[in-house]
């Protein structure tokens, strides 16, 4: 019995032993170490945050606020990307995390803006056109998720949900500019719900939008013409913010459209000229 008693006294002791050890390095390396992926993770957090407050200023009617809380989320998006590229912080929880925030700020809170700003008077078809950023977004982010995720690429296969939801922001900022426009009025459904189901669908799309690259001295040695146009663009956009956001995405939107039917049409092309090739080919052999 007191053999027993004795055993597992020193068994107890072990363990205590070993807990005290484990407390002793986990503490000191907590204390000693921030996590790689705490930096990148606080302005993901800041980005949800963002969307979660322009929800509330949409639901209290102040559009304007909720599209620059927008900008505001799109600004922190980028800098976590930055941050997790800086500090090696990339990791799997990183990225499902910037998943679920950005299907907040790009998708659920511009659908919620759109709705309460003008087609929520439209019935049941303002309503499922409100949905389609939120619905199409998701979509779009759980596609690039399994596929790409992690994976640094020159393009994207649909439209980034950020994009989508700055045209969104910017068309709202710029209404009162839009508006006197001849044949534009931002609150109807005959403009605002085809601009809303074009962006959607072009999320979902095949068609390749290009990834703005990081700046760089050697991007501007191996591609100047394209570093001078990224450096045009942040102008315009820093003279004219509001009517300048909109046009150079709009542009962005549009060659990136042109540009995937010409490879498309130039791959065409390739694939008869070989066929045809192949074709006298045959003919000469067979002669």
């Amino acid at each position: 019995m007191a053999d027993n008693h004795q055993d597992r006294g020193l068994k107890q002791a072990r363990i205590r032993r070993r807990l005290k050890g484990h407390r002793e390095r986990t503490g000191s390396r907590v204390r000693g170490r921030i996590p790689p992926t705490t930096v990148p993770s606080f302005f993901t957090l800041m980005n949800l945050f963002s969307g979660f407050l322009a929800l509330i200023q949409a639901a209290e009617g102040r559009f304007e606020n909720a599209a620059w809380l927008i900008v505001l989320a799109a600004f922190f998006d980028l800098l976590d990307g930055m941050m997790a590229r800086l500090t090696n912080g990339t990791s799997l929880f990183g990225v499902e995390l910037d998943s679920l925030s950005d299907i907040v700020s790009f998708g659920v809170a511009p659908s919620f803006i759109v709705y309460m700003y003008a087609l929520g008077e439209f019935g049941a078809l303002g309503l499922v056109v409100s949905a389609l950023p939120a619905i199409c977004g998701a979509v779009r982010l759980a596609r690039f998720n399994v596929n790409f995720a992690g994976v640094e690429k020159k393009d994207f296969v649909g439209l980034p949900i950020p994009g989508q939801a700055m045209v969104i922001v910017a068309l709202i900022l710029n209404a009162e500019w839009l508006d006197g426009l001849p044949g534009i009025d931002t609150t109807q459904i005959q403009f605002l719900g085809p601009v809303i189901i074009f962006l959607s669908v072009l999320m979902i799309s095949p068609i390749r939008f290009e990834a703005i690259p990081k700046p760089s001295t050697e991007l501007l040695r191996r591609e100047p013409r394209r570093a001078i146009m990224y450096a045009v663009a942040l102008l315009v956009m820093l003279v004219v913010p509001r009517q300048g956001v909109l046009l150079i995405l709009l542009s962005y939107i549009a060659l990136s459209i042109w540009r995937t039917f010409a490879e498309a049409g130039h791959a065409l092309r390739a694939g008869n000229e070989k066929e045809d090739a192949k074709a006298s080919e045959n003919v000469s052999e067979s002669s």
